[in-house]
């Protein structure tokens, strides 16, 4: 069953699906019945022969900017860039009226076609070019089908601005606890926000993001680059479903003193890959075209909060755990690919952990991606619900763990409520990715993605429930900067032990530039607050907190320094 992966959320106006699936379409056409047999298909083309395409002309189907950062990696263009074939599509479209090309996939040599009439299915497969193996992948009727259009705004050239649109400190709100989690502030702290990021979204609708007060920076800012619909018959991202909008803020939100997201100042791209409308297996193959788009416009990171195991509407489309090898899905062969042409790939680990599924799901289970468990904030237990690894051919799955029990979110209302779900881990992480990718831009995707991995708290001895944990993306980038050395003199850390701590956390003061002390909760309440720090060594007594997960700021002349802290 596919899922958009919300655990809970107060969302006002929408009807739940199921436990996990919280949007729906107000119109679609398109009609389904589980009863009725496939009219759609998964062709295999054997080749790309006599192609108009050729990898000496990269401009004719990639941006100037995925051409850029691939020559930037030494990621080399090569047939398996090049479009499908146009003229394979219109020999297949010729033999018969009805046939209708719905999606396609460069990477994998395919398209998914809707034939009503299987019978010219043997016509398709007698074609010299194409594969004998026909895979069912839905039961549309598209006898009202219109053809959906891409949306791009005119002006969008692939070129992203990098100046700083906020002050260097901000007032986090709510959002603190989610990027404190990984040490993320203190990137910020540095500078990296996720300026010159390209980060697409894939998901299953926009609502209200292009017309909420608190999202009308990042258009008046040139941040939304464009848009993509691809689902069949419909052709607007923001009409629809608001599961990407409550993505896509944990991001992209910079309302300062309400919430800022884990990369405020990247710019995004949205591709509505998700029909919630329908549960069939041919929505494997819009993600995958939306992997491929994203690549072609040259992308940094792609976040998704879908996976897809079972499907109700389609069950001849059903996969077991045993298909989640990283290679049975189409979906999960392109996330692998696509982090090898360049783009670090965060997919939601699933929210099937208590049920009876239990485990990741399709494209969660890739090779070289990072999938995300939930976990929660304030004392990082891991959210019941949050999917189970290993893959079943036996990798560390989920890659790493991220807030994802009550998150907070925007939705389509504009209200800001703390919602749950591995839907909200994946962005959370794909921010902080964004953001390490600009302080490390000597790094290729591959390598952001281990050094990811390489830097959870459990790296050495990794589990099937949070993987190789939660990363500390601030010692993630120390660990690998060229200038690391320097970039711990420009920004000393705050220097304090026990930690965990009981009744008393000694800080260091050598310096004696520390003259005010406060600590606060995961929510970004003060708690408590020193201002006789004019000692070398302060003493903080901490006995009156309840155990759990604290940040303390030291406040000065011109410096204000962050860590998180336990009390035990």
């Amino acid at each position: 069953m596919k899922r958009l992966y919300i655990q809970k959320i107060i969302i006002h106006h929408m009807k739940t699906k199921n436990i996990f699936f919280l949007i729906i379409f107000s119109a679609l056409m398109l009609q389904l019945s589980a009863q009725n047999p496939a009219t759609c298909f998964r062709i295999q083309l054997k080749d790309k022969n006599q192609s108009p395409y050729s990898v000496n002309r990269p401009e004719e189907f990639l941006s100037p900017r995925a051409i850029n950062n691939k020559a930037r990696y030494n990621i080399l263009i090569t047939e398996e860039d090049l479009p499908v074939n146009p003229q394979y599509k219109q020999q297949i479209c010729a033999i018969d009226n009805n046939i209708k090309i719905l999606t396609e996939s460069k990477w994998q040599n395919t398209v998914a076609i809707y034939c009503p009439d299987s019978s010219k299915l043997e016509m398709v497969k007698a074609l010299s070019f194409t594969d004998t193996t026909v895979i069912p992948v839905a039961s549309y009727d598209l006898e009202r089908h219109q053809d959906h259009r891409e949306v791009v705004p005119d002006n969008c050239n692939y070129l992203l601005r990098n100046e700083l649109y906020f002050d260097s400190l901000y007032d986090y709100g709510p959002g603190w606890a989610q990027l404190a989690f990984h040490n993320g502030h203190r990137l910020h702290e540095l500078g990296f926000y996720g300026d010159g990021m390209l980060i697409v979204v894939l998901d299953g609708g926009w609502d209200g993001f292009d017309t909420l007060p608190i999202f009308r920076p990042l258009y008046e800012n040139g941040q939304i680059l464009g848009t993509r619909d691809l689902i069949p018959g419909h052709d607007n991202v923001y009409d629809g479903g608001s599961h990407g909008t409550c993505v896509t803020s944990t991001m992209a939100t910079g309302a300062n003193g309400q919430l800022i997201g884990t990369a405020p100042h990247a710019s995004f791209f949205f591709i509505l890959s998700e029909n919630p409308y329908t549960e069939e297996l041919i929505e494997e193959d819009f993600w995958a075209q939306g992997v491929e788009i994203a690549d072609s416009l040259g992308a940094d990171v792609v976040n998704s909060s879908l996976g897809y195991s079972t499907f109700p509407d389609f069950p001849q489309g059903d996969f077991t755990y045993a298909d989640c090898d990283g290679v049975a899905s189409i979906a999960s062969r392109n996330a692998s690919i696509a982090c090898r042409k360049g783009i670090a790939m965060c997919i939601s680990a699933g929210n099937e952990g208590n049920k009876p599924w239990h485990y990741i799901s399709h494209p969660a289970d890739a090779v070289d991606i990072i999938s995300v468990g939930a976990a929660r904030a304030v004392d990082s237990l891991m959210a019941s619900f949050s999917s189970y690894g290993p893959s079943s051919d036996g990798r560390v799955k989920p890659d790493v763990v991220s807030v994802g029990w009550d998150t907070y979110v925007v939705n389509a209302n504009g209200d800001i409520n703390a919602g749950s779900g591995t839907s909200f881990a994946g962005p959370v992480m794909a921010g902080l990715t964004a953001c390490l990718r600009q302080a490390l831009p000597q790094k290729n995707a591959m390598e952001i993605t281990d050094i990811i991995r390489q830097h959870g708290h459990q790296y050495a001895t990794p589990d099937s429930i949070m993987g190789y944990g939660i990363p500390d993306m601030y010692q993630a980038y120390l660990d690998n900067a060229q200038s690391s050395v320097a970039a711990r003199e420009s920004m000393p850390q705050l220097t304090f032990y026990p930690n965990p701590c009981a009744d008393k956390l000694m800080l260091v003061n050598s310096d004696m530039t520390i003259r005010y002390v406060e600590i606060y909760d995961v929510s970004g309440k003060q708690l408590c607050s020193f201002d006789d720090c004019h000692q070398p060594l302060i003493q903080l007594p901490v006995h009156q907190l309840q155990p759990g997960f604290y940040i303390i700021r030291a406040k000065g002349q011109n410096m204000v320094r962050t860590a998180k802290i336990i009390k035990r």
